[in-house]
């Protein structure tokens, strides 16, 4: 279990009652030792959860304590708004309604208090100038990535060559004003990238990359590495 999971268990287990609870009772439910229950009050406590008691003894929990749904702080909350402004501004159509309905969602159910970090934010992304001008359903293209289906791209290169290709997308890259499909490419047997302003055609094959899930984002990911580290030597 997570520990983010753990601090958030011992508080649901200390709010639903009136009456000291043990450390050892905690840990118990939540199958893990005394001494990371220990831990976990100390660093709850740390964060300035009104919670009363000691080993030995068991601990309370202020009813008067509201915890917050999401249990977010100011800084998280305006760092989901600043990225919700750049998706909502560069994101294709579902994205920025899905960007826009995130932020709305976190405004309900957050305390009052909080609610400030939302309607004024101490940050904010610069406004989005340049639209990507591309035909490509990003949104479908989103769909085959997770359910690791091939592609077929007839793709225009920067010199206007055309070429078809049968490519295994990994990820879609957001610039800002283009937009990258990451993936592995059957012809050049190599991870590329393509522009989704050149692809003259998409289509989502029915074959999917016949890997186990992760493992072509593992692949990239080592790949990406290795590039890096040798243009640092």
């Amino acid at each position: 279990m997570r520990k983010a999971d753990r601090l958030f268990q011992i508080i649901q287990i200390l709010r639903r009652t009136t009456r000291p609870v043990t450390a050892a009772a905690m840990a118990e439910e939540i199958e893990v030792s005394r001494r990371s229950v220990y831990r976990d009050i100390a660093d709850l406590i740390g964060q300035g959860v009104p919670i009363v008691g000691e080993a030995g003894f068991g601990y309370l929990l202020d009813p008067a304590y509201d915890m917050p749904p999401l249990m977010l702080t100011p800084d998280e909350i305006e760092a989901i708004v600043l990225g919700a402004q750049w998706v909502a501004a560069r994101g294709d159509k579902v994205l920025s309604a899905a960007a826009r309905d995130v932020v709305s969602k976190i405004a309900a159910v957050i305390p009052e208090r909080l609610r400030p970090y939302i309607v004024e934010p101490s940050v904010g992304a610069k406004p989005g100038r340049i639209t990507p001008t591309d035909t490509v359903d990003t949104n479908e293209l989103r769909h085959a990535i997770r359910d690791d289906r091939k592609l077929r791209l007839l793709y225009r290169s920067d010199t206007g060559e055309e070429t078809e290709r049968v490519v295994w997308p990994v990820i879609l890259g957001y610039g800002e004003a283009t937009r990258l499909i990451v993936a592995w490419c059957e012809l050049r047997q190599d991870f590329r990238h393509f522009r989704t302003d050149r692809v003259i055609k998409i289509e989502v094959l029915e074959a999917s990359n016949g890997l186990r899930k992760g493992d072509l984002r593992r692949r990239w990911e080592r790949w990406r590495e290795e590039r890096r580290s040798h243009s640092d030597h």
